[in-house]
C-alpha cells in the first residue's frame, strides 16, 4: 500500500467518525442529558440568588 491509499483510508475513518458524532449529538436518547446541561447555568443562578437573599436577611438583623 502506498501513501495515497493510507490517506484514503484515514479520510474514510475520519468521515465515519464524524457521522457517528453527528448521529450521537442529535439522537433522542441524548436530548434530555443535553437539555439538563444547557439549563444548569440557570439553576446555579437561582442558587446564587437564594444565597444573596439569605445574606441580606442576615445583615438586616
Amino acid at each position: 500500500m502506498d501513501y495515497g491509499t493510507y490517506r484514503g483510508v484515514l479520510t474514510l475513518i475520519i468521515l465515519v467518525l464524524f457521522i457517528v458524532i453527528v448521529v450521537w449529538a442529535f439522537s433522542k436518547r441524548s436530548k434530555t442529558r443535553f437539555d439538563s446541561a444547557a439549563n444548569a447555568i440557570f439553576e446555579d443562578e437561582k442558587e446564587h440568588n437564594k444565597t444573596i437573599s439569605n445574606e441580606e436577611k442576615g445583615s438586616e438583623k
